[in-house]
């Protein structure tokens, strides 16, 4: 079973995409928080496998949040999905230790669902 843990502070795309992860891998645990305190408090009582997480939001933003994050724990595996598409964000995610990015625009359901799978499959591999 993998623990995921979707960070966005957009209510409607949180729903969404929960929906549409569990309706695909119906095993896993899915986890939503709406900003970065509440992330982090839901990280320190069950730390997730797959964190999705979004660039701009209230508070602390997803930059700054997964650099904490993979501080703490280098395993989490942390997806930022934002609207934010631009090469500048895309660096800086990475710097800060994300490990994909995807444009919430243009990436598709069968996208997220393929890198999942593979998540998985990896960490079955262990």
């Amino acid at each position: 079973m993998l623990d995921v843990l979707i960070v966005d502070d957009n209510a409607r795309f949180r729903d969404m995409l929960q929906a549409m992860l569990q309706s695909a891998f119906p095993s896993c645990r899915i986890c939503c928080a709406p900003e970065g305190a509440t992330a982090l408090r839901m990280i320190g009582e069950n730390e997730p496998d797959v964190i999705f997480m979004d660039i701009r939001m209230p508070g602390k933003n997803g930059l700054v949040l997964t650099g904490e994050i993979k501080q703490r724990n280098k395993d989490i595996v942390i997806i930022m999905l934002s609207n934010l598409d631009t090469s500048e964000y895309r660096e800086a995610a990475l710097a800060k230790g994300a490990d994909f990015f995807l444009s919430k625009e243009s990436a598709k359901a069968e996208e997220i669902q393929e890198l999942v799978g593979t998540i998985i499959a990896k960490r079955q591999s262990r």
